[in-house]
């Protein structure tokens, strides 16, 4: 191992344990950093001091040769950023070649987002006179209550609940807890839930878990999308919905109907308010397309 890759291992052991990054946070930027070291052995550049602008420059034009999409660029780019940056701090480096470097602009991408009406038809496609179809009609509820991601849903805890208050406890992006209102619909369901179907899954073994499989183990992310995409399929939604997408729907709805946009942040647990402004245009679209679909003059 190289001089360049034991700096890119100490700022991996930084991110991880003074930063306190979490686990896939932190394999992003590995995985950059690994790339560009690649690109500086093909070099033969063995020393970071002997990086200039160039260099940079010439790496990012090799991740557009290689059609990489515009926001790995972006994410390579910064994680250049930030190391270079740790590296001065400590001392490291004499100059830092990323002070003259923009990254290219990111193309405004605006997620898929249900309608009322097909969110309503998606709560209503599962079969609750079945034991996982009550189930799935439970995480759905929640989901689209509470705007948590899939990740979250699928590692909620029995002593995450406080439905009696109407809340529900979660652990977000960078091990960061937050409390969120859980609606009355969504209460109801998953109190059906835990009463009629979890008990019946769990048989004789133990977990801690609120979600459960046919197994009574945890469910999967790739478990919740899965039974997503037949629910959508049953409610003849023609959207390319992803898990994330009632979470894009239920920033969007609540937006629509007058919550303040740092309320939105809290809600989806946003480090930078930055990140939740997306939902602000996404309502503007919808706003002009209903307008121009209603409109008698438009």
């Amino acid at each position: 191992m190289g001089i360049i890759d034991n700096l890119i291992e100490d700022y991996l052991h930084y991110l991880t344990v003074e930063r306190g990054l979490a686990k896939n946070t932190v394999m992003s930027y590995r995985n950059d950093l690994l790339q560009f070291a690649v690109f500086l052995k093909k070099r033969e550049i063995n020393s970071l001091d002997n990086i200039e602008r160039q260099v940079v420059i010439d790496f990012m034009q090799q991740e557009t040769d290689q059609k990489k999409a515009t926001s790995s660029i972006v994410r390579s780019v910064t994680s250049l950023r930030k190391f270079f940056q740790y590296l001065m701090e400590e001392e490291k480096i004499k100059k830092d070649p990323m002070q003259l470097i923009d990254a290219p602009k990111r193309k405004e991408h605006l997620p898929e987002v249900l309608s009322t009406k097909e969110v309503e038809k998606l709560l209503n496609s599962p079969d609750t006179g079945k034991k996982l179809g009550l189930r799935d009609r439970a995480i759905l509820e929640v989901m689209y209550a509470t705007g948590l991601r899939v990740s979250e849903i699928v590692n909620l805890q029995l002593s995450n609940l406080h439905l009696g208050m109407g809340l529900i406890q979660t652990i977000g992006k960078g091990s960061k807890e937050r409390i969120v209102p859980i609606g009355d619909q969504a209460v109801k369901w998953v109190d059906q839930y835990l009463q009629k179907v979890r008990p019946e899954l769990l048989g004789r073994k133990n977990s801690s878990y609120l979600f459960l499989n046919n197994h009574g183990r945890e469910l999967t992310r790739q478990g919740i999308w899965k039974n997503l995409k037949a629910e959508v399929r049953k409610a003849g939604i023609k959207k390319n919905v992803t898990p994330h997408t009632l979470r894009h729907s239920f920033a969007t709805h609540i937006l629509e109907n007058g919550a303040d946009l740092r309320v939105v942040q809290e809600l989806l647990g946003h480090a930078d308010i930055a990140t939740t402004q997306i939902y602000t245009h996404l309502s503007k679209k919808r706003l002009a397309d209903i307008y121009n679909r209603y409109h008698p003059r438009a």
